[in-house]
């Protein structure tokens, strides 16, 4: 029989304590529920917001776009537009100069939801920043950025 290997509590400790991606992870999720809660009235939710605006362009962009920037697969991306597309808020449309390809085109009901959403998203937002404690926001979502390449 062995010794099992045993890692120190204090081992433990730290890495609660030290962990980026811990605490990227629990800010994520914080500021999703704050979102969330802040977008409800409008029927949307943080990502179902982010997507929505990710559509509001002067073309209807193909997928992998889309995906890419919401850091989202394909087959993710599928299955957030589902809600959106049965509510009428998003149109899946034929990419006519390749016949595989999809187009996703915001529809009037969806620029309806987004300049609903809109005031609340920068209420939201503003109220996130002035709570940042560096008070340096600018700086903090290019460190964001950079970590996401």
């Amino acid at each position: 029989m062995s010794n099992p290997i045993v890692i120190p509590f204090s081992t433990t400790i730290h890495v609660r304590d030290t962990c980026l991606c811990l605490h990227a992870q629990r800010a994520a999720r914080a500021l999703a529920r704050r979102f969330d809660a802040a977008l409800k009235p409008c029927g949307l939710t943080n990502g179902q917001f982010s997507l929505l605006m990710a559509l509001n362009r002067p073309e209807p962009p193909p997928m992998a776009p889309v995906a890419a920037l919401l850091a989202m697969d394909r087959t993710t991306l599928t299955a957030a537009l589902k809600p959106l597309e049965r509510r009428g808020l998003v149109a899946i449309l034929a990419d006519p100069k390749d016949g595989r390809g999809k187009l996703l085109a915001l529809t009037q009901d969806g620029m309806a939801a987004l300049v609903a959403a809109l005031p609340i998203w920068r209420d939201t937002h503003a109220a996130v920043e002035a709570e940042l404690a560096s008070g340096d926001a600018a700086g903090f979502r290019q460190d964001l950025i950079n970590v996401s390449r």
